[in-house]
């Protein structure tokens, strides 16, 4: 059983979700922090398919601070990370790929693994900053997600 397919459409969902949530919230639309942490998630997610497919990952690092372009980029980002987990086979999810910076060959399963444990450990802080700035925060649990799962629904970019 492969299960990265529910847990990158429930990552696109949840990443989707915390956008929109941010977007309705000025204080936290102008929140700094949040905004480092939504260009960190989506950094971690570009490079990491940029690692497991032989592309640049020195070409997606670099992250505009503009929200709209945020939120297009993370769009794309998901599309592609869905549509490589669709495809995966055994052999794919065992093969290595280099991670540089850290000295090590993890198996594209283990990447995978990271992109979904990281991206929920940053989503949760963005979230408690939500709730710092008074904003409800959404619940963006995998449990809650399942029993409808549904698609991502992004903010306007623009």
């Amino acid at each position: 059983m492969n299960p990265f397919p529910d847990l990158l459409r429930h990552l696109a969902w949840a990443d989707a979700s915390l956008l929109a949530a941010i977007a309705a919230h000025p204080e936290s639309l102008g929140d700094e922090r949040v905004q480092k942490l939504l260009r960190h998630i989506l950094r971690v997610e570009r490079v990491f398919l940029a690692r497991f497919t032989g592309g640049d990952a020195d070409a997606v690092r670099e992250i505009p601070a503009d929200f709209g372009a945020v939120v297009g980029l993370f769009h794309e980002a998901h599309r592609n990370l869905l549509a490589f987990v669709d495809g995966l086979t055994e052999a794919d999810a065992a093969r290595t790929f280099p991670l540089p910076a850290l000295e090590i060959h993890p198996s594209v399963e283990e990447g995978l693994t990271q992109i979904a444990l990281h991206s929920q450990n940053h989503r949760g802080q963005c979230l408690l900053r939500l709730r710092e700035n008074g904003a409800a925060p959404p619940n963006l649990d995998y449990i809650f997600w399942i029993k409808g799962r549904p698609a991502p629904v992004y903010p306007e970019a623009g």
